[in-house]
């Protein structure tokens, strides 16, 4: 799987464009405090989101799907606007990042997407 992930990073960096990404956060907590830690990595996250140009549009609790298979609802999601590839993988390489955020939010998360996007137009 870490290979898969690795794979699919190369990739992403090798197609950089240089024009801002927008990462679709799709979050499913651990039962056991999850949401708690998540709450806690957004604050530990956020001075370093900014250290990079980019900024946190929106976090937001995940409603009853409307159109979905069983088991494809999520209990949040998150946007996060970065001005360009360079910067998303700048900061998740950051040591303050990986030592303090990135271990929160694996401890929140049973599950994530995190899915690039980019503005049509």
């Amino acid at each position: 799987m870490l290979t898969l992930i690795e794979d699919r990073f190369t990739r992403f960096m090798a197609e950089d464009d240089g024009l801002p990404v927008v990462m679709l956060n799709l979050l499913r907590f651990r039962p056991d405090g999850g949401r708690e830690r998540y709450a806690a990595y957004l604050e530990v996250a956020g001075p370093l989101v900014a250290k990079y140009g980019a900024e946190i549009v929106y976090v937001g609790e995940g409603l009853p799907a409307l159109s979905a298979e069983s088991g494809q609802a999520w209990d949040a999601v998150a946007l996060v606007r970065y001005p360009n590839r360079r910067a998303f993988a700048d900061m998740v390489q950051d040591s303050d990042y990986r030592e303090k955020a990135a271990p929160l939010r694996e401890a929140s998360l049973a599950e994530a997407v995190l899915q690039p996007t980019r503005g049509q137009g």
